[in-house]
């Protein structure tokens, strides 16, 4: 259907348009479609930095261990005893 337009045809198509709409009209509508663009970027950006952020703290307190020193030397000897048994 539009494989045929050509470059004749959409000058044509934008002639009209301009008449159409008028200079200012066009202008602000592509001010706000360039806006909408670099919100949509931003959102993207955030979005990325959110899951990134998400992904290393899963991972750092994955790996982390918590336990304080006493605990684990009790533990160890704990262990040694029963070991003993």
């Amino acid at each position: 259907m539009f494989n045929n337009i050509g470059l004749p045809g959409l000058l044509l198509i934008a002639v009209v348009v301009l008449i159409l709409f008028g200079r200012g009209k066009i202008t602000s509508l592509m001010g706000e479609v360039g806006r909408g663009i670099t919100a949509f970027k931003k959102g993207v950006e955030e979005g990325k930095e959110e899951v990134e952020d998400a992904i290393e703290d899963k991972a750092a307190s994955v790996a982390r261990d918590v336990t304080p020193e006493e605990a684990k030397a009790a533990d160890t000897k704990e262990s040694k005893d029963e070991a003993k048994i």
